[in-house]
């Protein structure tokens, strides 16, 4: 359907809208593009519109593989549209410095809701 909607309108800008404030080595990242179509309406972008390059790691459509031993501060983005290479977005995303915080153990998900008292009038 977005495709439909990328022949009926023209694409007037590309947007970023990250899922999150930086990356995270050894893994793929989804890399969000939006599109604004001449009707006002955004569409998301993907390979397909978009050449993606990054000054780090390694592109699988608009994911992003970043090594588990990289070890700068950031990466350099590039989002160009392939229609119209005059069209593109640049910008900068962090690597996550910060561990991620530990999962919870099945116990912890699966534990009874605690009942509550009820108040007086409560049914």
């Amino acid at each position: 359907m977005a495709t439909g909607l990328l022949r009926a309108q023209k694409i007037e800008g590309i947007y970023v809208d990250l899922y999150t404030d930086s990356l995270k080595k050894g893994t793929y990242n989804y890399i969000n593009i939006d599109g604004l179509l001449s009707n006002g309406k955004y569409t998301p972008l993907d390979s397909s519109h978009l050449i993606l390059k990054a000054s780090a790691g390694k592109f699988s459509g608009n994911n992003l593989w970043i090594d588990p031993d990289f070890s700068q501060e950031k990466i350099t983005i590039r989002a160009t549209l392939k229609k119209d290479p005059t069209m593109f977005k640049e910008f900068d995303v962090y690597i996550k410095k910060l561990p991620d915080p530990p999962l919870k153990k099945v116990e912890e998900i699966m534990r009874p809701p605690v009942k509550r008292k009820s108040k007086k009038g409560d049914q």
